[in-house]
């Protein structure tokens, strides 16, 4: 299957929704390596449209980590729980930031943390240089971590 094409345009209407930070850990894309790519929330593979309301921004790391997935089993309870969906979800209401570990507050939060390794050795790594250098999280991340979003992000 091939992927559709992202248009200029569009890219630059999902990178200015995510303010320049990947929608899953929140990094800015101006402090990675590798930048930050257009990620199918649900993926063509699954019928997921290349349409705003199914894009984000997204770092390289959690791209790679998500594929194609769109959910995961539940370690406790066997459950299929869907991933976080950063055109649907609030930040805040899923994950919470302790230190430099990025932790899932409700399923949703507990599944995407795990299947997009947030807290492996190296992210966390990152995340701690981040930190100790005042870069993270930058006022965009800031604001999904106390669930401030501008108007037009918020959920309608």
């Amino acid at each position: 299957m091939s992927t559709t094409y992202v248009s200029a345009a569009l890219r630059r209407r999902v990178a200015a929704l995510a303010e320049g930070i990947c929608e899953y850990c929140l990094i800015a894309e101006d402090d990675t390596f590798f930048g930050c790519a257009i990620d199918h929330i649900i993926s063509e593979k699954h019928d997921g449209a290349t349409r705003i309301e199914n894009l984000a921004l997204a770092c390289v790391f959690c791209t790679q980590a998500k594929g194609s997935d769109i959910g995961s089993i539940h370690s406790k309870t066997g459950q299929f729980v869907r991933f976080f969906n950063p055109r649907a979800d609030h930040w805040a209401e899923h994950f919470v930031l302790k230190g430099h570990r990025i932790e899932g507050r409700t399923p949703i939060g507990i599944v995407t943390a795990k299947l997009l390794r947030f807290n492996v050795a190296e992210r966390l790594l990152e995340r701690k240089t981040l930190i100790q250098l005042s870069l993270f999280p930058s006022v965009a991340a800031l604001r999904r971590i106390q669930g401030t979003l501008p108007r037009e992000q918020r959920k309608k």
